[in-house]
């Protein structure tokens, strides 16, 4: 069942939302090499709880910390780690959580160490622009369709794929509700969007196959190509007039 929320209860995503992004800054100000990702997760923690807020994401389903945090081919779901050094040139999935007051916010970003290849750059670019692709279609009215869509046909003019096997979804009280919220779609199908809805927007766009592997750790997923991955996503509330990004600093 979708959950409606009310403009008290975006009101409250909000705040759950601003806590998220701060934490993502903190995490892209400390991100250079010689840092592990163990570090990163740490601070990350640490400013959420200092919020009076809970990591949504620690102990999630057994997940050991409080963000994902993951490396050039890896997709989502790395667990940080004390060994995990950043190095120059690596690109860095952070994806964070926070629960405050009842709601949670939910959002990822792709961080570049230092010099980057062009490659990288630009699937960092595209998959950022996809996103607000996405948001554009997300009036209500539309349909998930005309959102997954929007991600699929913008990344593919640029040569990359969609990843299949894993979606945004809607946000609220709990970290995954429904709708589904696939990066890919035909106009015009799917749930329709209504005001009141919450969702999070999270395309996962690969340089080469949209094929994606599970590793033993039974969390991190990566490129079955080995290739680059990139990773953007905000919590959204569709409004009378359109849309507003609750996870916003």
């Amino acid at each position: 069942m979708i959950q409606i929320k009310n403009p008290e209860q975006i009101a409250e995503m909000r705040k759950a939302g601003r806590i998220t992004a701060e934490a993502l800054l903190i995490a892209q100000e400390n991100i250079r090499e010689g840092v592990s990702t163990y570090q990163i997760d740490k601070l990350v923690r640490e400013h959420i709880e200092k919020c009076g807020a809970k990591p949504s994401f620690l102990n999630y389903g057994g997940f050991p910390a409080s963000a994902c945090i993951s490396l050039n081919d890896e997709v989502i779901h790395g667990i940080p780690s004390k060994t995990r050094i950043l190095q120059e040139g690596d690109i860095v999935k952070v994806d964070v959580g926070a629960f405050y007051h009842g709601f949670h916010g939910d959002s990822a970003r792709t961080f570049p160490v230092g010099r980057i290849s062009d490659e990288a750059a630009k699937l960092i670019e595209v998959t950022e622009k996809s996103f607000f692709e996405a948001l554009a279609q997300v009036k209500p009215g539309n349909r998930i369709g005309d959102v997954g869509h929007a991600v699929d046909s913008y990344v593919k003019k640029y040569g990359f794929s969609t990843v299949k096997r894993f979606i945004g979804h809607g946000v609220g009280h709990a970290l995954h509700e429904q709708p589904d919220v696939p990066n890919y779609g035909t106009p015009g199908r799917g749930t329709r969007l209504c005001t009141g809805m919450t969702i999070a927007i999270e395309p996962m766009i690969n340089v080469g196959t949209d094929e994606v592997v599970q590793l033993n750790d039974g969390w991190t997923v990566k490129t079955a190509d080995g290739k680059l991955s990139a990773h953007y996503e905000n919590t959204v509330a569709v409004l009378p007039d359109g849309v507003m990004i609750l996870t916003k600093a």
